[in-house]
């Protein structure tokens, strides 16, 4: 019985790698549905974030509201920090160019070079389609 539990964890396992979006495939679709740049946003305690690769975050401020956060630097890559985001954010805003994000427990911090709305509605859908199709790419 041990021995069927873990083929069937392990044929589970398996299928789901099978269906991960690899990260700049991931990137190439956020950044289709993302928005123009914008200097700075009125910034809240996030609700959530969503690591898309070693210098862009996904930010969720709001239910319907996320952010595409472009990174200087691997800040993301700290394999022995907390999966918590710290925004150094001070002013009610984040501003672009000026405020940066950490992982807690890491020593490296990473400026944000650029902030883009993104609608994570379009980005669902495109990759639910990518899943359930993905020879049809993006």
């Amino acid at each position: 019985m041990k021995v069927l539990m873990v083929v069937i964890a392990t044929a589970l396992l398996a299928s789901c790698a099978s269906t991960r979006i690899p990260e700049a495939t991931r990137l190439a679709l956020i950044q289709s549905h993302a928005g123009e740049p914008v200097k700075q946003i009125r910034y809240a305690d996030p609700m959530g974030w969503d690591r898309v690769d070693a210098q862009h975050v996904l930010l969720d401020i709001r239910p319907r509201e996320t952010w595409l956060l472009t990174l200087t630097g691997g800040c993301l890559d700290w394999g022995s920090s907390s999966p918590l985001l710290r925004v150094s954010s001070t002013t009610g805003f984040l501003l672009g160019k000026f405020d940066s994000v950490n992982l807690v427990g890491s020593p490296m911090k990473c400026r944000i070079d650029e902030i883009r709305p993104v609608d994570m509605k379009a980005v669902r859908a495109a990759e639910k389609k990518l899943r359930d199709h993905p020879s049809s790419g993006t």
